[in-house]
């Protein structure tokens, strides 16, 4: 489970105008769809016999193993709304930004005489739209949940410890672990 990147992915599927099909039929019928009619490539997809996806389909059977349902439902929101879902990416990337709001512990490094202790921190806090458009173009090249935690930590270090260069200029780096709670917004 990558926190970082289901964390963007739940942001972005806040923008969807219209609710993803529910029951297991519908959403077997609308990845067969997005797959132009191809039962077997959905059946590789999740990991089923082509049968079995033909008989979703037909309303022949009505509910899936619980890691069927899990794997049908990822698939799913995945490809759902994709023009809503690039709109809402850019207009992050461009010109609102993301709003984070994480429990963690949060240190820094800075020169001594400092205090640069680790200590766990809630923090919400509007990170620019720079910050967005590094962590859409990372996770878009699939990059690890390291490299996104890495770019969250430079926005947090410019914008809240910083404050955009006005105090703090001698910070070298922010630790950024422990990760109780995160959740993004745009």
């Amino acid at each position: 489970m990558s926190l970082f990147g289901d964390g963007l992915e739940a942001a972005v599927q806040k923008a969807f105008t219209r609710p993803a099909p529910k029951t297991a039929g519908a959403q077997m019928r609308y990845l067969v769809r997005q797959m132009k009619g191809s039962t077997k490539q959905v059946a590789q997809m999740l990991r089923v016999s082509q049968r079995t996806v033909e008989r979703y389909v037909k309303d022949q059977i009505k509910k899936p193993r619980p890691g069927l349902a899990a794997r049908l439902e990822r698939e799913v929101k995945k490809r759902w709304q994709p023009q809503i879902r690039a709109k809402a990416r850019q207009k992050a990337a461009s010109t609102g930004g993301i709003v984070i709001d994480t429990r963690a512990r949060m240190g820094y490094t800075a020169p001594i005489g400092s205090t640069d202790q680790d200590r766990i921190r809630h923090l919400t806090v509007a990170l620019p739209p720079v910050y967005a458009a590094r962590l859409f173009d990372a996770q878009e090249t699939g990059a690890p949940d390291q490299q996104l935690q890495e770019i969250v930590a430079e926005g947090l270090r410019e914008v809240y410890f910083q404050d955009g260069g006005r105090r703090a200029g001698s910070l070298e780096e922010v630790r950024f672990t422990d990760i109780e709670h995160l959740e993004f917004d745009l």
